[in-house]
């Protein structure tokens, strides 16, 4: 094999040599017409140009000459240099190789043989490796979908980015709570229009020192983003993640907490007030029966109101915290709801309100906690009574439908309006508050009816039309759907 790059290499030397010898002949030529020309124009006869040139050619051919003889001998000694130190010991050493190939071969073969080993015991065992490479790969890849579909899937949102700040994970959740568009490709692209006061270098290299989570508001929510650094195989930081979590309903939450607090806080506020200023009014002087009368007549007012609301809270945490048992019983609904109507007569009577209750012939017993549906009965009986003006017109249904029984109260009275109807059931939430407080209302009513038909696996729903009046609709379950 080297043999036969000596040869090239010569080949081309010589060839090279040729091309060089070859360029200086003609480049001589030139020079001797040139020389030609010069003896010309300078006068001398024909016979002393003719041996001045002459003279030249001759010095010319044997430049030539020795070039050619130089270039000769300067290649044979590349030759010899090359067989000598560098075509021999490659060779020889090519073929000390051979043997010891050779000879490992041999040992291998005979250390094989002497275990018993044979060519297709090492198909059989490379037949194995395979299967188990193959069973790991499909191991890896069962993986890989299964943390695919578990970020498909996730309710949380999940973007990874590079060290260049480029996503190079992001799964559906975190599109939708981002607004994500395919020209946001980076994390400056997503979190600069929110005006986080974050970047990755803080997260990167302050990670101690630096507020990993961020609160932004987009549109009608609320998102918690929580950001930390990823790291390599060599524990060096290689990119970002940030997990983004819908906290809306814990904002409302905490924002109907702090409101729940505050209406409590007033409403108990007031009826103190009154007390303490009618009562310190009565110790600082003496007053006839009829102003003792009076105020302590205010007092007492007062006093019930706030005992009032404190056990409508009281009723609110039992239910809230589920420590309220419902004793349930089966009981005829159509005589509870006018025993309610005989209970609200005097208050009827003073608004001359005219009351029709009508009960279908067919109803079946209602399954639940008696005193808790009378009590919801009597609230929107009650409601409709205050909310309607005098001479008002109340219709009350009693029937059946599929596995429910249910109540039906229409009155002609003042309406809700169509804004407030999302709201009515909420603690303390009143359309009027001057004219609910005026009129005894804690704005808790409608809160506990809910809680109530709730935990008896009934219902409540209510539409008003503001100047029309209201249609309130309660569902209470059969001893049948037990």
């Amino acid at each position: 094999m080297f043999k036969n790059v000596q040869s090239k290499i010569i080949l081309i030397y010589f060839l090279t040599g040729i091309i060089i010898i070859a360029g200086l002949g003609v480049f001589f030529s030139n020079q001797l017409v040139e020389v030609r020309e010069t003896i010309v124009n300078s006068g001398l006869n024909s016979q002393q140009a003719a041996r001045y040139v002459s003279e030249v050619q001759t010095q010319t051919i044997s430049a030539l000459l020795i070039i050619a003889g130089v270039f000769v001998a300067i290649g044979i000694l590349i030759s010899i240099f090359l067989s000598k130190f560098v075509i021999y010991p490659m060779n020889k050493l090519i073929k000390s190789a051979e043997k010891i190939n050779t000879k490992d071969k041999e040992k291998k073969e005979k250390k094989h043989s002497k275990r018993g080993y044979s060519s297709s015991k090492f198909d059989d065992i490379l037949g194995i490796m395979t299967k188990e490479l193959n069973e790991k790969l499909r191991e890896v890849s069962t993986q890989k979908n299964q943390i695919e579909t578990i970020l498909l899937h996730m309710t949380d949102g999940i973007i990874a980015f590079n060290m260049e700040g480029e996503i190079i994970l992001i799964n559906p959740a975190a599109k939708k709570f981002l607004s994500i568009r395919p020209e946001d490709n980076t994390f400056e692209d997503i979190f600069k229009k929110y005006k986080v006061d974050i970047n990755m270098e803080k997260i990167i290299y302050l990670e101690n020192w630096t507020s990993t989570e961020q609160r932004i508001e987009v549109e009608d929510k609320y998102l918690k983003i929580f950001f930390a650094p990823f790291k390599n195989e060599e524990d060096r930081p290689d990119g970002v993640i940030a997990v983004v979590q819908d906290i809306t309903e814990h904002v409302k939450l905490d924002d109907m907490r702090k409101e729940f607090v505050a209406d409590v806080s007033h409403e108990l506020k007031t009826p103190i007030t009154s007390i303490m200023g009618y009562a310190d009014t009565l110790l600082e002087g003496e007053y006839d029966k009829e102003t003792q009368h009076k105020f302590l007549g205010v007092i007492a007012t007062e006093a019930r109101r706030m005992a009032k609301l404190v056990t409508d809270l009281l009723t609110l945490s039992r239910y809230d915290d589920n420590n309220k048992n419902t004793q349930k019983e089966q009981f005829d609904l159509g005589d509870l709801v006018k025993k309610c109507q005989d209970k609200l007569a005097i208050e009827i009577k003073k608004k001359e309100h005219k009351v029709d209750c009508f009960v279908t012939a067919d109803v079946p017993p209602v399954y639940a906690n008696k005193y808790d549906i009378e009590r919801v009965v009597l609230n929107i009986l009650t409601n409709s009574i205050k909310y309607t003006k005098e001479g008002g017109e109340i219709k009350i249904y009693v029937g059946f439908v599929y596995n429910d029984a249910y109540i039906k109260v229409f009155d002609n009275g003042i309406g809700i309006p169509e804004k407030d109807l999302n709201r009515i059931f909420e603690r303390f939430y009143r359309v009027d508050k001057a004219r609910t407080r005026e009129m005894g209302g804690s704005g808790l009513g409608l809160a506990i009816a809910k809680e109530i038909l709730d935990k008896n696996g009934g219902s409540i729903d209510i539409k008003s039309v503001v100047g029309q009046g209201t249609e309130v609709v309660l569902r209470i379950p059969t001893k049948n759907a037990e």
